[in-house]
């Protein structure tokens, strides 16, 4: 009998295993290493639309080889790929797994291999501070689990696709057949905020619907331990642009003359946060209410915070919530890019004509997105600020000192699902005879996934299953899978598609 203690379940290895699921993840994970290279090499920014349709290509070869039918729902933009294969069982129910096969736009020079979409393989120096390429083809020799694939998407989202893909050849070598309908939704448009979803669920609400959804996606804990995720923080975006003269203009001959519409926009987001970190605009952690037996349970979770710190680098964290959990549980605001002017090289002593900040908001269920937007609106308009919906005019620069334009994407909202249901317990037994480790459960990510429509037009019960290391890069350069990760992801898969629903 498995004792669960809060969010941490200790799970003996008493399942009396009639294949090695460890022998299985080995054996077909190095087998599947060229895929996953094959599979990364292909560019996929989202950005341009011939990349992504050669990943559409890919995923429709990968999955119909396997016995999938493949079904293409066409967008405005980019096709949403629908990949089915039922079971033998007329009364089986329906679980809907999705990933995302695009990722982030690069910037090359910031990566430390010589293109992105050329995958390297990289072990820790002999100081263990910094990472060394070593040969690829060491992939086809004993590996360490401490080894990492760098490549762009390797952890988002290709990765775990690569692991479903290992996972269903390794139960078709032993004659092993998945007891449930299976419907896999792979994304090419997640990194751009899968604004054509929404519209594909309502145009296809039959072919979409099912009975469980997983999302192989995001991050798992930071001790590598099989994870269980269930609820995501949703996202939405703002653009804030305040504006100076109509061009730059020297700073020695107008400085002490023209304002400056960086120090504005400076002044405007210091008074947006406290120096602990804390949101200052009214309203805004409004529906958030964590009882102490909630916090509790928060605080159990095993986080090494002073190991995090180190590894961020910093001293101190910002004290919305008392722990790393706590924090997640409330909405952010997030100061994601700023420009005016130039640095560096190209900096030039102007008085610059405008400044631009990018502000995203995470989401949290028992916040409302048009509502959050609202708030930051009214308190920007409280520092005396005049409104445009475009650049300003002769007349609006006559007339008004302090002008401000406000661009907004509502995004996609944040969802939950209970830990201890029913559909928790079968994820627990499911994972649990692949593996003699803890598998940790919480209650919410820290990042967004698009699946709030799913839940909401649907009616679905939503689970994420993060398969990568927590420090992968995700977003930035040099974003890479550790292969522990990679390997344990495999297990956890065939767990799954091995389980009757």
């Amino acid at each position: 009998m498995r004792k669960i203690v809060l969010f941490l379940l200790i799970v003996p290895n008493v399942f009396a295993q009639k294949i090695s699921y460890d022998s299985l993840a080995m054996h077909f994970g190095k087998k599947h290493f060229p895929t996953l290279i094959e599979y990364l090499s292909i560019p996929c920014d989202a950005n341009y639309k011939e990349d992504i349709i050669k990943n559409v290509v890919w995923v429709e070869n990968q999955f119909t080889q396997r016995g999938f039918s493949s079904q293409r729902l066409e967008t405005s933009t980019l096709p949403v790929l629908l990949l089915t294969k039922k079971s033998q069982n007329p009364n089986a129910k329906t679980i809907m797994y999705y990933y995302h096969s695009d990722g982030q736009p690069v910037i090359p020079s910031e990566w430390f291999q010589e293109n992105p979409f050329k995958p390297v393989l990289k072990k820790k120096n002999a100081e263990g501070n910094s990472w060394e390429i070593i040969p690829i083809e060491n992939l086809e020799k004993q590996v360490d689990p401490e080894w990492r694939i760098f490549g762009r998407a390797s952890s988002d989202d290709k990765g775990p696709g690569v692991m479903l893909l290992a996972a269903m050849d390794a139960l078709a070598s032993k004659n092993i057949n998945t007891p449930y309908n299976l419907k896999i939704l792979v994304d090419f448009e997640e990194e751009k905020g899968s604004v054509n979803l929404p519209s594909i669920i309502d145009k296809h609400k039959n072919l979409l619907s099912s009975d469980l959804l997983l999302i192989f996606d995001g991050p798992g804990h930071a001790s590598n331990l099989p994870t269980i995720t269930f609820g995501a923080r949703g996202i939405a975006t703002i653009t804030l642009t305040t504006y100076g003269a109509y061009t730059p203009q020297h700073s020695g001959h107008y400085g002490n003359y023209l304002p400056n519409p960086a120090l504005r926009m400076a002044q405007l987001l210091a008074s947006m946060k406290s120096d602990d970190g804390k949101v200052l605009i009214p309203g805004f952690y409004d529906g958030v209410n964590l009882d102490a037996k909630t916090k509790q349970k928060l605080k159990e979770v095993p986080d090494n915070l002073a190991e995090m710190n180190a590894k961020l680098g910093i001293k101190t964290p910002d004290k919305v919530g008392e722990t790393y959990q706590e924090a997640l549980t409330f909405p952010s605001l997030n100061i994601r890019g700023l420009k005016s002017g130039e640095v560096g090289t190209l900096a030039a002593t102007i008085i610059p004509d405008k400044a631009i900040a990018e502000i995203d908001i995470r989401i949290v269920a028992a916040t409302d997105p048009v509502k959050l937007i609202k708030n930051v609106k009214d308190f920007i308009l409280s520092k005396g600020y005049y409104l445009v919906e475009n650049d300003p005019t002769p007349e609006e620069r006559a007339k008004h000192d302090k002008i401000i334009r406000i661009a907004t994407r509502p995004g996609y909202g944040a969802f939950n699902t209970e830990l201890n249901g029913t559909v928790g317990i079968w994820l627990e037994n499911a994972i649990a005879k692949t593996t003699n480790k803890s598998i940790i459960k919480l209650p919410t990510m820290g990042g967004s996934v698009p699946i709030s429509p799913f839940v909401t037009k649907l009616g679905v019960t939503a689970v994420i299953i993060p398969t990568v290391n927590a420090d992968n890069n995700q977003h930035s350069a040099n974003e890479n899978l550790r292969l522990g990760n990679y390997f344990d992801g495999i297990k956890t898969m065939m767990g799954l598609l091995s389980s009757d629903f």
